[in-house]
């Protein structure tokens, strides 16, 4: 692996951790040359999913907008981006399971913010308001206030 300070192809694996879906592993790496800690997500790739949008139109599957959405709803939260990129490692393994090539943009959401909800609740919030589309402030509401009573 390559450190992306220095370049170097030098680094050492000093801890690994397996996701709660045993499908995908985070490895803390350290760079022998400049000495440079970052962690990277080995998780197995399925070639040819698609994702059925909610007007009945596929698109392949495309991980990276569904990490700018859950980027987008923790941007300046205590979320680091291991977390995220083992929320979203888990949502796919557990669509994967579920279904086949094909998975509803529906699941896709609806795992997302069930996961959001128990790393933090103003992520969800976020998420949750575009995922949603409230139409106003009193949905925007409804929502907060089944937060605060599941708490």
């Amino acid at each position: 692996m390559q450190c992306p300070k220095c370049g170097t192809k030098d680094t050492r694996v000093i801890d690994s951790r397996v996701s709660s879906s045993g499908l995908a592993i985070r490895r803390r790496r350290s760079c022998q040359n400049c000495g440079y800690r970052f962690s990277t997500t080995e998780e197995i790739v399925t070639e040819d999913l698609y994702v059925i949008k909610n007007d009945g139109r596929r698109e392949p599957f495309d991980r990276n907008k569904v990490a700018a959405g859950v980027r987008r709803a923790t941007e300046k939260r205590p979320v680091d981006g291991e977390q995220i990129e083992m929320l979203i490692a888990d949502v796919l393994a557990d669509l994967e399971v579920e279904f086949d090539s094909e998975i509803p943009a529906r699941a896709i959401g609806e795992r997302i913010m069930t996961r959001l909800k128990g790393i933090d609740q103003i992520a969800y919030v976020r998420f949750a308001s575009v995922y949603k589309q409230f139409r106003d402030i009193d949905e925007l509401a409804k929502e907060i206030d089944g937060l605060q009573k599941q708490s």
